[in-house]
């Protein structure tokens, strides 16, 4: 058997290799069709404004998560600044108080 790389009626099978094999002795040719992979056939390839759309989406998505990211570190940063007020108020607090201890503490031993 021969094979012939001519392919014929290419548009009537939707652009896939048509081949025809040719017995020696008969002189009779048999028409093959090649097909791709069975997944090629049902799912064409991306557009190209589907994927410009997604990539869309995607940036959007991606910067809203961005701006509710940078909210939070804001609220963040400001609850720590809250938290360190409070405990600078307190420490404050608490070392008038041991200086007022010390002072009765070292008038009662004299």
């Amino acid at each position: 058997m021969a094979v012939t790389g001519e392919e014929t009626e290419s548009a009537a099978t939707g652009d896939m290799p048509v081949y025809q094999l040719r017995s020696p002795g008969s002189g009779l040719a048999q028409t093959i069709v090649m097909l791709a992979s069975p997944g090629a056939m049902h799912s064409p390839p991306p557009h190209a404004e589907e994927v410009t759309r997604k990539r869309e989406v995607r940036l959007m998505k991606n910067r809203e998560a961005a701006r509710e990211c940078r909210r939070k570190k804001k609220e963040y940063v400001k609850c720590l600044e809250n938290r360190v007020a409070v405990l600078e108020n307190q420490n404050k607090t608490l070392i008038e108080e041991l200086k007022a201890l010390k002072d009765i503490y070292c008038h009662k031993a004299e």
